[in-house]
């Protein structure tokens, strides 16, 4: 099914790609919702760098293994685990597995606002 013909509400996952690639950025007020994500596929040693948001974000790990640092705290995360950081917090995870990493990071906020630490 393309794009459309999709039924009104549903967001085609081509429709919001980043690049040529498999991840995606959903900026919920571009689609009347009052949450964003960004869908990541990161094969072994990527991820973003260190950032923070005006708004919390919550991470929930759909496969692979993920290192979250929060703060001060750095963790590991498997599939079907889920962490949160707080509004403010500089936070950033990395696909520590041997295979890919498939995360979803959703932000409390209908437009997505990040700033990058070596950007300040």
């Amino acid at each position: 099914m393309n794009s459309t013909s999709l039924p009104h509400g549903v967001v085609a996952g081509a429709d919001i790609r980043i690049g040529a690639g498999r991840s995606r950025k959903f900026v919920g007020d571009e689609h009347g919702a009052d949450v964003s994500y960004f869908y990541v596929e990161n094969q072994p040693g990527e991820g973003p760098g260190l950032h923070w948001h005006p708004y919390s974000e919550t991470w929930v790990v759909l496969e692979g293994t993920a290192r979250v640092t929060i703060g001060e705290e750095t963790f590991d995360a498997e599939v079907g685990d889920t962490a949160t950081g707080p509004a403010y917090v500089p936070h950033c995870f990395t696909n520590v597995g041997d295979g890919l990493l498939r995360i979803i990071g959703i932000h409390a906020s209908a437009t997505i606002i990040q700033t990058f630490l070596d950007e300040d």
